[in-house]
């Protein structure tokens, strides 16, 4: 098995192989990991089923025991692929509050943050190419 990360890396059955390819991936290919569902009414608008999640975006929780929570991100761990959501704590054992952290393959964006100028221009492109074909 090679030491190094390569972007060639065909898919392996051996789930010790998909864990090294995830956790020695550089920061711009796990970016694509935190990559999140878009609910139906922005699948529709948009014509794109998951876009990588920004801090600010609404976002509903799909699973676990927070099942059907909103709130907004408050941040994103890249080296964890984990999202941190407002208002959805958790309690230490010494008393103190903490963000639960929460996988973004159990999450939905329900509205977006179009502050970015990149996000913008990835969203109006795909508009570009929806009345391109009209």
């Amino acid at each position: 098995m090679k030491k190094k990360w390569s972007p060639e890396w065909k898919s392996s059955k051996q789930p010790r192989k998909q864990r090294k390819y995830r956790h020695n991936a550089p920061m711009h290919v796990k970016h694509k990991f935190v990559s999140v569902n878009l609910s139906p009414i922005l699948r529709k608008r948009y014509e794109k089923r998951s876009m990588p999640v920004r801090k600010g975006d609404e976002i509903k929780v799909m699973r676990g025991s927070f099942k059907g929570k909103k709130g907004k991100i408050d941040r994103i761990s890249l080296k964890k692929c984990k999202v941190y959501i407002e208002d959805i704590k958790m309690k230490k054992v010494d008393g103190s509050e903490i963000l639960r952290p929460f996988q973004p393959s159990n999450l939905m964006i329900t509205a977006l943050n179009i502050d970015d100028k990149k996000r913008k221009a990835v969203l109006e492109r795909k508009m570009q190419k929806k009345e391109v074909k009209k």
